[in-house]
């Protein structure tokens, strides 16, 4: 299996299906996680130094951020019903989710002071976007762009109708090069409707140094430390996925794939 896949496993006791590190991933900046938890159960966290955004995909839950409370936040039965609840938690702040009723919900990490409050992110909050044309068209979620605070993560959801392309043509942000690049890891959280299907998701550099292509099914987990990053939804069923970036500055700037740059020019 490829290094670049992490698949989700059973529950364990924390309800943890799939746990993504700087360790684990051999990079700086990014941790993901994604819990299931039975109603009732509780999950806690926060750490000096790392910013969370709790990003609830399905399910209803009451989240604390230091004083602050949200109650009954979330409703999706889906991630792909549209956008959902999220709350950002700065660095050094304690936070606690309590499930109401099954609860899947993402938490997303990297490294933040204590600069920004708490803030709940309702779905009202989240900007839509649509990107590209016929098979090429997807529909973006900003759930913490570059023009919301925080100081290193970028949360962002993005649905790809079945039998289109996303992320596409391939770019890559791998330098600290502005205004031509910015360099961000990422990681790509995937689901599928209906949830037996495939996506394929390949990361390549311009030397194919690294050149995989990648098998995405239900659930699994794609990390992109560095290089271009297509994505490809099989016929017939729609992919969604969770994306996190973060790096040493808080700015998306991509450079396009030069052999596939002309797509861009010809959509225009």
């Amino acid at each position: 299996m490829s290094e670049l896949l992490v698949r989700a496993h059973a529950p364990d006791a924390e309800g943890r299906i799939l746990e993504v590190t700087p360790a684990s991933a051999g990079w700086t900046y990014i941790g993901f996680v994604v819990h299931r938890l039975a109603d009732g159960a509780t999950l806690s966290g926060g750490a000096d130094g790392r910013e969370h955004c709790l990003v609830i995909l399905t399910g209803h839950a009451t989240v604390t951020a230091g004083t602050e409370r949200f109650a009954g936040i979330g409703g999706r039965s889906s991630v792909f019903d549209g956008p959902g609840h999220s709350v950002y938690v700065p660095g050094g702040t304690a936070w606690t989710v309590e499930a109401e009723g099954a609860l899947e919900i993402a938490i997303c990490s990297a490294p933040g002071g204590g600069d920004f409050a708490p803030r709940l992110i309702a779905p009202g909050d989240v900007g839509a976007e649509v990107r590209g044309r016929d098979t090429n068209t997807r529909f973006v979620r900003n759930i913490l762009p570059d023009d919301q605070p925080a100081h290193s993560l970028l949360v962002v959801e993005v649905v790809t109708p079945g039998g289109n392309w996303s992320s596409y043509p391939p770019h890559k942000h791998d330098r600290d090069a502005p205004p031509q690049e910015t360099l961000l890891e990422e990681t790509y959280y995937h689901r599928l409707d209906p949830p037996q299907g495939y996506a394929v998701q390949r990361v390549y550099t311009d030397d194919l140094d690294l050149d995989e292509t990648i098998t995405v099914r239900d659930g699994d987990c794609v990390l992109v430390p560095r290089g271009y990053h297509p994505v490809g939804a099989a016929h017939g069923y729609d992919l969604f996925y969770l994306n996190v970036m973060a790096g040493p500055r808080r700015k998306w700037i991509f450079a396009n794939d030069p052999a596939h740059a002309w797509i861009v020019d010809a959509a225009k």
